[in-house]
């Protein structure tokens, strides 16, 4: 879901310029931008530099790691051979599970003989996911779905034979790690970075917080021009992801200063936090009004992605936008305002 505005009051202090693949932008002291690649239509994810010492050494800590594929591969090699001054990298931090942002945690925690630093629980759902014991796609998917209205038959044989998405983005997970928790402090060079815990999109996202410098690295939490996916999953069936994720902005706005420059994972960093999250919130209101009123009559989230969706979904797109709209009927429907009903094992949801 796209969220622009004619006036846009979002500003970016950096332009329109990105990191060329390999190569990185100092936008702060010792807080340098790198940009990697992704093979879909959000083309590309943002990973921070951050300049280190830990246990007397100097470094660098990573936060995120993109998807484990060759290129990606192939441009960290570049970055370790041009990037890093001849330091090591001290550790890596993982916002959360993610294919784009912990895919490679294994491999550059084994390249570097270092940690990988992410919260508990998103690290305990990507190890389950990367191992097999926690199905993300196939057939438990295409079966939530088809509770929900999906009756595509191809495209739910599609969704059928995607039980390698996880895994194949994430072939391994390392075994040992830090865990991160909301409140927790994390000394990175010489700023104090505080852990946020964000919910809705992800277990347990955790974003970091430079209060003396307003600095914020948002991860998924804080988007620029998209609007972060929220979605219900067979795995977590009875969910309400976006009160959560409302929470968790209502939460960011008591935190951070308007001035304070934000880190996303994609697009462009800018300042306008405050102006962001209340586009934000105002999106997510417009879409509960549309489905509330598209529920005069009984509803299933197949039927609404016309109504919330206005553009001609892919596969991988079509995934999100079911998870999307299940999520904006449960919060209506956790709030008392739809009745869910039930038949033939089919979900409908009216006023």
């Amino acid at each position: 879901m796209t969220t622009t505005a004619a006036a846009d009051p979002i500003h970016y202090p950096f332009g329109d310029v990105t990191p060329a693949l390999g190569e990185s932008i100092e936008l702060a002291p010792d807080l340098r931008w790198l940009r990697m690649g992704l093979p879909f239509a959000l083309n590309h994810i943002n990973l921070w530099l951050l300049e280190d010492t830990l246990d007397g050494v100097r470094g660098w800590t990573i936060v995120d790691c993109g998807i484990d594929s060759p290129p990606t591969r192939a441009a960290w090699e570049q970055v370790f051979a041009t990037q890093l001054g001849g330091l090591p990298v001290l550790r890596v931090v993982v916002t959360h599970m993610h294919p784009d942002h912990v895919g490679l945690a294994h491999w550059l925690t084994a390249r570097w003989n270092c940690l990988l630093w992410m919260s508990a629980t998103d690290y305990a759902v990507a190890c389950m996911a990367a191992r097999g014991c926690l199905a993300i796609g196939g057939e438990p998917m295409a079966g939530h779905f088809a509770a929900h209205g999906l009756t595509d038959a191809d495209t739910l044989a599609a969704i059928r034979k995607r039980t390698d998405y996880y895994c194949g983005l994430v072939p391994a997970m390392p075994t040992r790690f830090v865990r991160l928790q909301d409140g927790d402090t994390l000394r990175i060079g010489t700023r104090d970075w505080r852990c946020v815990a964000g919910y809705g999109h992800a277990p347990e996202h955790i974003s970091l917080h430079c209060a003396p410098e307003a600095l914020f690295i948002a991860g998924d939490m804080l988007l620029p021009r998209i609007s972060t996916n929220i979605s219900v999953n067979d795995n977590e069936p009875l969910s309400n992801p976006l009160q959560q994720f409302l929470d968790s902005l209502a939460h960011f706005a008591t935190l951070l200063p308007e001035d304070a420059l934000i880190f996303p994972s994609h697009g462009l960093p800018f300042r306008g936090a405050h102006a962001r999250i209340a586009q934000l919130q105002q999106h997510h209101r417009e879409r509960l009004t549309d489905v509330l009123q598209a529920c005069a009559t009984p509803q299933t989230a197949a039927e609404l992605l016309p109504v919330l969706f206005k553009r001609p979904l892919d596969l991988h797109q079509i995934t999100f936008a079911m998870g999307e709209s299940i999520a904006h009927l449960h919060k209506l429907w956790f709030d008392g305002q739809l009745r869910r009903l039930e038949e033939n094992g089919v979900y409908r949801f009216v006023r």
